[in-house]
């Protein structure tokens, strides 16, 4: 099928709580981007997310981290498309300017969903 990757560093104005954490809703976000660019580049239309069917928090994301966001389309109806997506950690921040490339890159939060868009006319 389709997949997009976008890559967004996240600034410490985001961090919400102590170790300088990220909440979970910010991948979420993310996602809904890389879900727009999906349907903008099969349907071009920006479509609607229409529902998660799974969301996974399987690490933290920090202030100062790299994300990798994929979303892969792995079914695709008449108007809906069921994306898997991934949100990886990439880079991290280590304290002041300084930072580390990750050898092994983090797998952060998994989701799968569901985005429509209008029928063809």
């Amino acid at each position: 099928m389709i997949t997009v990757t976008h890559r967004r560093y996240v600034p410490y104005s985001h961090a919400h709580y102590a170790g300088n954490l990220v909440d979970g809703a910010y991948s979420l976000g993310l996602f809904g981007d890389v879900a727009t660019e999906v349907c903008m580049q099969l349907d071009g239309d920006e479509g609607l997310f229409a529902s998660y069917d799974d969301v996974q928090f399987k690490a933290p994301v920090q202030a100062g981290d790299v994300l990798e966001i994929t979303a892969t389309v792995v079914k695709m109806g008449t108007r809906s498309r069921k994306i898997a997506f991934a949100s990886t950690v990439v880079c991290r921040g280590s304290g002041g300017s300084s930072a580390t490339v990750l050898a092994e890159p983090i797998v952060a939060v998994t989701a799968t969903g569901t985005v429509v868009v209008p029928p063809k006319a």
